[in-house]
């Protein structure tokens, strides 16, 4: 690649680099995978797992008694 060509190829990069912060579409969708990150990280409250325990032990429980 000549040094005209890498230039160009530079020069094309950053102008869509700056196109991408600018746009608000792009923004938000940064911004939502930022939020969806972090709370992917969040641990899960012990009060959600007890509920989704007890769900299970129901479930548990209505399937045996359609098999019996």
């Amino acid at each position: 690649m000549t040094t005209q060509n890498q230039e160009e190829t530079d020069r094309n990069r950053a102008d869509l680099r700056a196109a991408d912060i600018l746009d608000p579409n792009n923004q938000i969708g940064n911004r939502l995978r930022s939020f969806y990150a972090a709370v992917q990280d969040e641990a899960i409250p012990d009060r959600f797992l007890d509920l989704l325990e007890k769900l299970d032990q129901v479930e548990r429980l209505a399937s045996a008694k359609v098999s019996d």
